[in-house]
């Protein structure tokens, strides 16, 4: 997921496409301003589909004498050498407390580069504080979190109704957000998907098989079916996906 600043100064969303690296920095600090604290999207991890989302962070920060000035950048990559970055479209007003919590906003939306999805997985946070005295912190990896492109199931059973003891077909696809056409497209071969069965009348899922995506991320195996109930898919997700469950498919056995 590639994005740019440029477009957040514009119109407050900032796209996933190329970008100017900024200049290398380190930590620095001077006097009594520290940021003690930084969390992204209330701990967790960040989903991003083919539609635009904001983003919070939650910048804490501390000095006697207030605080003038709190903000952030998100970035992927190293810092000196950074791939993919998004500036808070707003920081924070000033204020007279030691402490204060600045809750800034990003606004992501999927680009046109053609690596953008390679840039799903961990992402850090830069983040910097300025006093009303002058004094400041700027830490260059204050947290981290974790990017996910967004997952979609489909499941279908087959034959419905099916006769009592007989073979049912289960097949489904899993399709996960493709940041460079703003799309959903076949997730990799190998991804692994565990089918479940409700019976009818219960609320409990209980797992029959475990299957795995063909080339196109479709998914299918048979079970013997002996209850009224639902079927669905259910993907844990990966590094860089995130988990999903199907909507079930209902089948009477006569």
């Amino acid at each position: 997921m590639r994005m740019y600043s440029a477009v957040a100064a514009a119109c407050g969303v900032v796209a996933l496409s190329a970008l100017a690296v900024p200049a290398a920095h380190a930590d620095e600090q001077y006097g009594d301003t520290y940021v003690t604290g930084v969390v992204v999207n209330s701990g967790d991890p960040v989903v991003v589909g083919t539609g635009a989302r904001t983003v919070s962070v939650a910048v804490t920060a501390t000095d006697p004498t207030g605080l003038s000035e709190i903000s952030a950048t998100l970035y992927h990559g190293a810092y000196a050498a950074q791939d993919g970055t998004v500036a808070a479209a707003t920081d924070c007003a000033p204020t007279a407390d030691a402490t204060t919590t600045c809750v800034l906003t990003f606004d992501l939306a999927p680009g046109t580069a053609p690596a953008a999805s390679a840039l799903a997985g961990t992402w850090s946070v830069s983040a910097y504080a300025i006093a009303a005295d002058g004094d400041a912190q700027f830490l260059e990896r204050a947290a981290t979190f974790t990017m996910k492109r967004d997952t979609r199931l489909t499941a279908d059973a087959t034959p419905e109704p099916v006769k009592w003891g007989k073979l049912l077909t289960v097949k489904g696809t899993v399709q996960n957000a493709d940041w460079a056409t703003a799309s959903f497209a076949a997730a990799a071969a190998g991804q692994s998907a565990r089918l479940q069965f409700r019976p009818s009348g219960c609320a409990t899922w209980s797992t029959l098989k475990t299957a795995v995506t063909a080339s196109d991320g479709t998914l299918s195996t048979t079970v013997r079916a002996y209850a009224d109930g639902d079927y669905r898919w259910s993907y844990a997700g990966t590094a860089t996906t995130a988990a999903a469950v199907s909507p079930a498919d209902h089948v009477d056995v006569r």
